[in-house]
C-alpha cells in the first residue's frame, strides 16, 4: 500500500469512504466531509490517501486549516507553530491494522517537513478507539472544548 496526495479524481471515491462512516463516533453526516471540504484540502495539497494494489483507497487524512481550532488556549505554547490533522478515516474493512496509526505518522512526518514542530487533532468524546489509537503514538489529552456544536478532546504531541 502506498499513501501519496489525493487528487480530483479520487472526490466520489473519498465521498464514498466518509459517507460509509455516518452514524459512527465521528458524528459524520451527509453534510460534512462534504464536496467542499474535500476542495478545500486538495486546493492546499493537504489530503493524502493511501490506496492498496488495485488503486482503491482504504484510507485518507487531512491537515486542516481552521482558526476556531487554532484560537483554543489548551495549546502549548512550546509546540508552537503545530499543524492540525482532521479527517482520519480508514476502510470499514481494513480498520485494526494499524493504518490509523500509519496514516497519522506520515501527516506529521508531512508536517515536520513544513516547520511544525508539532500536532494536535480534535477527537470526539466518546470514540474510545481514536482516543486509545493516538494516545499509543504518544499524543497526549490537553483540554476538551465545544466546537462545530459537538464536544471535543483536544490532544497533541511534538516531533
Amino acid at each position: 500500500m502506498k499513501i501519496i496526495n489525493a487528487t480530483p479524481e479520487d472526490k466520489e471515491e473519498l465521498l464514498s469512504l466518509y459517507h460509509a462512516m455516518i452514524g459512527g463516533p465521528c458524528e459524520w453526516s451527509e453534510n460534512y466531509p462534504d464536496e467542499n471540504t474535500i476542495a478545500f484540502d486538495l486546493k492546499n495539497e493537504d489530503l493524502f490517501v493511501m490506496k492498496n494494489d488495485k488503486k482503491e483507497i482504504v484510507a485518507t487524512i487531512s491537515i486542516d486549516h481552521d482558526d476556531a481550532v487554532e484560537a483554543l488556549t489548551c495549546w502549548r505554547a512550546d509546540l508552537a507553530p503545530s499543524g492540525e490533522l482532521s479527517r482520519l478515516c480508514v476502510r470499514k474493512d481494513m480498520q485494526g491494522q494499524g493504518i490509523a496509526k500509519t496514516m497519522m505518522n506520515y501527516a506529521c512526518d508531512v508536517l515536520k517537513s513544513r516547520g511544525m514542530k508539532g500536532v494536535h487533532i480534535l477527537v470526539r468524546e466518546g470514540h474510545v478507539v481514536a482516543l486509545s489509537t493516538y494516545a499509543k503514538i504518544g499524543f497526549e489529552t490537553v483540554g476538551e472544548c465545544d466546537l462545530f456544536d459537538k464536544h471535543f478532546v483536544c490532544m497533541e504531541r511534538g516531533f
